[in-house]
């Protein structure tokens, strides 16, 4: 049996495990949670019904939260002459080539997103077997593999998330703090959501969410009561 801490069990009393909530009601209850030592975050968990053995069902995309993360991002640029230049203004910790890709084979990882501009994508390909399996390979898809790093980093920097759904069909994405008030939670949450139901693949037959729990980096998850457009629109 796994062991809970005190504060875990304490913040488990505030609300009905059994039951299923409101999307509101969920962010009121979590804000009740019995305080931790430091500014915890705070995620939606979903279930997808997708089958994930599928690479065509794989659901990715990325969001601007409206008010922000609440983690500080440090950034790593791949780019080189204006554009090197560009990722500076736009607050890049790292902007680099040859010297980066190196580091980055010799071990280095002190770093949480990636943005690289086209030119340098096929230097940067003998990378992948690094950071695709930590979700830090730049894509087209996300937005970082893009002409234009500044507005990229501005925007990775100003609070957007990256969310990818993993081997179970199950997904994770960071929605703020637990400091934040509750109506910025509640406007981050319901941006999420949305953007979690409109990535879904169009081979996804039957439900596409099939739970969702919002939750504390070390608390309870409490469930949500619906799993349509619904819920975000509450």
């Amino acid at each position: 049996m796994k062991h809970r801490s005190k504060r875990y069990k304490e913040s488990a009393k505030v609300f009905d495990s059994t039951k299923s909530y409101s999307l509101h009601e969920a962010v009121k209850t979590l804000k009740k949670f019995a305080p931790a030592k430091f500014d915890q975050s705070v995620g939606l968990n979903f279930q997808l019904g997708i089958r994930p053995d599928q690479p065509n069902e794989a659901v990715r995309g990325t969001t601007a939260l409206p008010h922000g993360s609440g983690k500080k991002v440090r950034v790593l640029c791949f780019a080189k002459g204006e554009a090197h230049r560009a990722a500076e203004e736009a607050g890049a910790d790292y902007v680099g080539a040859e010297d980066y890709i190196k580091k980055i084979e010799g071990g280095w990882l002190d770093f949480d997103a990636v943005v690289a501009h086209p030119d340098l994508m096929r230097d940067i390909s003998k990378l992948g077997k690094v950071l695709g399996p930590r979700g830090l390979m730049p894509t087209p898809k996300t937005g970082t593999v893009t002409p234009d790093v500044k507005k990229a980093i501005k925007e990775i920097k100003g609070g957007r998330v990256e969310f990818k759904s993993d081997k179970t069909g199950g997904l994770h994405v960071l929605c703020g703090k637990s400091s934040f008030p509750e109506n910025a939670l509640l406007d981050n949450t319901k941006t999420v959501i949305k953007a979690v139901i409109e990535a879904k693949p169009p081979q996804a037959k039957g439900d596409y969410i099939k739970r969702v729990t919002l939750s504390v980096s070390q608390g309870p998850g409490i469930k949500l009561r619906a799993t349509t457009m619904s819920v975000a629109e509450e």
